[in-house]
Parts: C-alpha cells; structure tokens; sequence
C-alpha cells in the first residue's frame, strides 16, 4: 500500500457553523471514524486548517475570496473560529497546518512535511467540496500524488455542486470513495 495520509481540511468551527446541524453532525462522525481508522491502520492523519495572523497581513485587497476577511477578527489563528472542531480533535502524532488560501498547499508547509514523510499518497475530506477539495485535488493531481476524495467526508453549501463534483469531475485525477469503504480498505 502506497505511504498515504488523511488530509482533514478546513474542520474548522467558523466553517462547521455553517452547514445545517444535522450534516455537520453526520460529517463529524463519518470524519471522526475516518481519523480513528487511520491511525489505528498507522496512516498519518492531517489537519488543515484556514487561518490569518492578527490584521490579515496576508490578504491582498485584490483577492475577491478572501478580502472581505481582511478586515475580520474572527479569523485570526487564535480565534476559535479557526481550531479544529472539538467533535475530531487531533490527538498526538496528528500533524495541523496552517494554510492561508483555498488550497492546503497554499500559504502552507504541507508540501514540505508531505515530502518528509515520504508520503505519495493523499486522501481527502473537508469542507467546502467546491474549495478547499477542489483546489487541493487539482494542486495535488500536478504534484503526483495518488489521490482518494471520500465522497461522504465532504460537504458543500449547495448539494448539486457537490454531486457534479464527485461524480464528474473528481474521478478524473482521484478514485472517489466512501469513508466506510475506504475504512474498510485499511484493514480496520
């Protein structure tokens, strides 16, 4: 089996607020079994998260996405907006980054600690499928990594981009899969 890691991406509370509290609810545990199979199958689990330092020196007026935050406190690396939900909290030897753009690698020393490990492979789940998946797939796919989207371990604010996503566009660079068959593909 190729060196893998699972990418939790953008589980962030600010982000979780925003789905409905019955998905967030079954996103968490799906994510939460997900995060419990890896480690218990010694996959490196990661967590990335969105987050700016204190007046967002980071954020061009010019990017359309994220200037409206510029001038936000919430999103500021010690706000509580930014940590990881309590409900898939990193446990010890979990590894969290901080990316300052959509993609995980942007802004970010994934690439960097990727690389170490010696990890070709990336499995990813997150919020939003449209976002941070989409463009992490894509920077991942031009990286070379062999790449798994576990179709249920993501969400998007509209269903419909989410399914043209996952059906169409995804499993043209990655397999796509469920956590429970992916879960079971590790031997768990």
């Amino acid at each position: 089996m190729a060196n893998q890691a699972l990418l939790i991406m953008d589980l962030q509370n600010g982000i979780v607020r925003r789905l409905s509290s019955e998905k967030a609810e079954s996103l968490l545990t799906l994510l939460a079994d997900a995060t419990t199979a890896a480690r218990k199958a010694k996959t490196q689990v990661i967590y990335v998260r969105v987050a700016f330092r204190p007046g967002a020196p980071e954020i061009s007026r010019r990017n359309q996405s994220f200037s409206n935050l510029a001038n936000s406190t919430t999103m500021d690396e010690k706000d509580d907006a930014t940590q990881i939900h309590p409900a898939i909290s990193p446990l010890p030897g979990d590894i969290v980054v901080v990316k300052r753009r959509v993609s995980a690698f942007s802004g970010s020393d994934l690439d960097v600690v990727l690389r170490s490990l010696g990890i070709d492979s990336l499995v990813l789940a997150g919020i939003a499928t449209s976002g941070v998946v989409l463009s992490t797939l894509r920077q991942a796919a031009d990286l070379d990594f062999a790449l798994t989207v576990l179709e249920d371990g993501c969400a998007d604010m509209d269903p419909e981009v989410h399914r043209v996503l996952v059906e169409k566009v995804y499993p043209r660079q990655a397999k796509v899969t469920t956590v429970s068959k992916w879960v079971h593909s590790l031997g768990s």
